[in-house]
């Protein structure tokens, strides 16, 4: 029998240890936010040459105010040839006033063509493959809205275990979805991977699949409380956990396995979910272990 229990407060400090160092990276850093977020507009670009970021924004610089702070990033395909580059480019544009402003359609036009011909100067051959908008408005309707569906989440996550099991177990749930979210999103930010509406989407997947893995251990729990009336909690916790351990492995790894190789494959679009939920699958399945198990010890011990 592994003794998960007695190695948990060397888990707790490296659990303290990331999520500290992702509060320090995601205050200090920030996250490299979507266009849904930041609101402006999303240019795609396509060119038949193997060229770089860099190259890019030095093509584009001098186009208008905005493409000078453009953020530009390298879309990558596993389809794509060789001498075939893809990228997105968002821009801000601001009117007179200072507030952000969508192109119009004859605007659009306008820079699609100004960028083709700068390519051209350059005996590059580009084409835009696509053009996405997002209002100022829109962006912080979004980001208001995705806070308020991980705090609800997690409200009702409470309310659900402490009715099927009981509030303590409750909160030992929440708190390690918390350490989850906050470690995924560490990782965003410290890498500096795209966070957007698909990788939100993965916050609130991982927040059902780390239930999942937790409420399977709790249930093991309440039972052998019951069924090992009187003995050492400490023990009865250690004892659920390597009845199910078996079962939580299983399932994380093929889950692992699956978001990884989306993660490597797929499309630009759904890269930042397959990342997110690949960070998510360990970050879970270890709270479910170290986090959720050892705040019911710590209660019923008291």
């Amino acid at each position: 029998m592994i003794d998960f229990v007695g190695k948990k407060n060397l888990f707790l400090i490296i659990s303290i240890i990331l999520i500290v160092a992702s509060l320090i990276s995601i205050f200090s850093k920030g996250f490299n936010l979507g266009v849904e977020f930041l609101g402006g507009s999303e240019i795609i670009l396509r060119v038949e040459a193997n060229i770089n970021e860099a190259e890019v924004r030095n093509i584009i610089k001098d186009l208008a105010p905005e493409f000078e702070n453009a953020r530009i990033a390298k879309i990558k395909s596993v389809d794509d040839p060789d001498n075939i580059s893809k990228f997105s480019i968002v821009v801000s544009p601001k009117d007179e006033n200072g507030n952000l402003k969508i192109y119009t359609g004859k605007e659009k036009e306008q820079i699609s063509n100004k960028i083709i011909q700068k390519f051209n100067e350059n005996g590059l051959k580009a084409i835009i493959a696509g053009f996405n908008e997002t209002s100022g408005y829109a962006a912080q309707e979004i980001k208001n809205l995705t806070w308020k569906a991980i705090v609800f989440t997690l409200i009702a996550i409470l309310l659900y275990i402490t009715i099927r099991f009981q509030f303590v177990f409750g909160v030992g749930a929440v708190l390690a979805l918390i350490h989850d979210v906050i470690i995924t999103l560490g990782f965003f930010s410290f890498f500096n991977y795209e966070l957007n509406v698909a990788a939100i989407a993965a916050i609130l997947t991982l927040i059902g699949y780390s239930l999942n893995d937790t409420i399977v251990v709790y249930d093991r729990i309440r039972e052998n409380l019951k069924r090992l009336r009187g003995k050492n909690i400490s023990n009865i916790v250690n004892e659920s956990i390597n009845q199910v351990i078996k079962r939580t492995i299983n399932t994380s790894l093929t889950t692992f396995i699956v978001v990884f190789v989306l993660l490597l494959f797929s499309g630009n679009s759904i890269k930042p979910f397959a990342y997110g939920m690949s960070i998510g699958v360990i970050v879970g399945t270890y709270s479910s272990l170290y986090i959720a198990s050892p705040v019911v010890i710590k209660w019923i011990k008291r």
